[in-house]
């Protein structure tokens, strides 16, 4: 546990995943321990290295990664840095995409690719079972039942434990949901682009987990969280984050960084309980 006078992940209370995994409601998202447009090694790898031990130390016990995100570059260094893992620990990674160059995500929903980079990704985590597995985008060139089936073949085999969905609108969520149990889902979700509240109200109703990806961006132009940061002696990142917590109790923030003093500014807003003027204030969008 973090020490009584530092930042702690588990301020944000817990959420539960697939009727299993109970995690802080603070997340890490490993996507930015690389290097520029997410492709090859971090700037400083010894600083990305401290800042998953950090986290840990912080009572953060649910990590987002994919093996996009390097590509490889963030699953390795998630285990040189963190293995033997924590038993409290639950790592989730994505497949379905392809990195043919930096900020290049083009989708690859093929059975075998997604079987492929899963096997991957297992031999990068150094683990014999993935807690969380997500499929990271539909592929309109790929029947999307083939792709969620291609996952229900990774379960059976024991290769994964629970499947989750990323990317996806509401039809996508209950066809998935018709086909096999699905646990969780990752969409773009902030001030912002808040295109996925049927999403995540759909989410709310079944008890899924809803990993909003760039929790913390374009949140500048937003007067009510700048004024709410001022009034709480907060930095805007820590309201975004405090606002999303409080918005849903399936919540769970994944903001990533590579630098420990952001990690720990983050974890902090944890701690911070908006009062339901400024609740009203920050949903307002003014």
């Amino acid at each position: 546990m973090a020490p009584s006078n530092a930042p702690s992940a588990a301020a944000a209370g817990t959420v539960t995943i697939g009727g299993e995994f109970t995690v802080n409601r603070l997340a890490f998202g490993a996507m930015r321990i690389t290097g520029r447009g997410v492709w090859g090694d971090p700037p400083d790898v010894d600083e990305a290295k401290a800042v998953l031990r950090r986290a840990i130390e912080l009572d953060t016990n649910f990590i987002d990664t994919a093996d996009s995100y390097g590509p490889e570059v963030s699953e390795n260094l998630i285990a040189e840095a963190l293995y033997p893992y924590p038993d409290s620990l639950v790592i989730a990674t994505k497949g379905g995409l392809e990195r043919p160059g930096p900020g290049r995500w083009p989708a690859n929903g093929r059975p075998d690719h997604l079987k492929e980079a899963c096997e991957g990704s297992l031999r990068r985590l150094r683990l014999e079972q993935i807690p969380l597995y997500q499929f990271h985008r539909p592929d309109p060139s790929v029947p999307f039942g083939e792709s969620i089936g291609a996952l229900i073949e990774l379960r059976r085999e024991g290769k994964i434990r629970h499947i989750g969905l990323s990317n996806v609108t509401v039809p996508q969520l209950r066809e998935a949901r018709r086909i096999t149990p699905i646990v969780s889902v990752q969409n773009r979700y902030n001030h912002a682009d808040r295109s996925s509240d049927p999403v995540l109200e759909a989410c709310e109703q079944d008890e899924l987990a809803f990993l909003p990806w760039a929790p913390i961006q374009d949140h500048e132009s937003n007067r009510g969280v700048q004024e709410v940061a001022r009034r709480r002696g907060a930095t805007v990142h820590q309201v975004a984050l405090a606002w999303l917590l409080n918005l849903s109790p399936v919540m769970l923030p994944i903001p990533g960084t590579g630098s420990v003093a952001h990690l720990e500014e983050n974890v902090a807003a944890a701690a911070l309980e908006l009062n339901e003027g400024e609740v009203r204030l920050l949903t307002s969008g003014d």
